[in-house]
């Protein structure tokens, strides 16, 4: 382990990630930032997801961001949070840091 190795709070989220379990999943969101500078969201597989889960965590990028702490996905984004994300229209305007955030890519042009 490095000493400049961060400390990450991994949050596991598994109900389907929808309007009805959004204040669920942001009180989750909420009290890990509150008590860590670095959190991890790792999304089970096969999970039905909606624009409220895309939303908050965007909302909770923005917010850590403002607090110098750091909101990262355990992996890319995919199934069902993939699909949110194009049929939103917002691959086609994600820049850089949206680009390596929800998918893990490295954009050089």
């Amino acid at each position: 382990m490095e000493p400049q190795e961060e400390f990450h709070k991994y949050i596991s989220v598994s109900n389907t990630l929808n309007i009805r379990n959004i204040a669920e999943i942001n009180a989750s969101i909420v009290a890990a930032l509150s008590n860590n500078s670095s959190i991890v969201i790792k999304v089970e597989e096969g999970l039905d997801a909606d624009l409220s889960f895309v939303q908050l965590v965007e909302s909770a990028r923005r917010e850590a961001k403002a607090q110098n702490k750091k909101v990262s996905l355990a992996a890319p984004a995919a199934g069902s949070v993939l699909k949110v994300l194009e049929r939103a229209g917002l691959i086609e305007a994600f820049d850089r840091e949206d680009a390596k955030f929800w998918l893990h890519k490295e954009v050089t042009a």
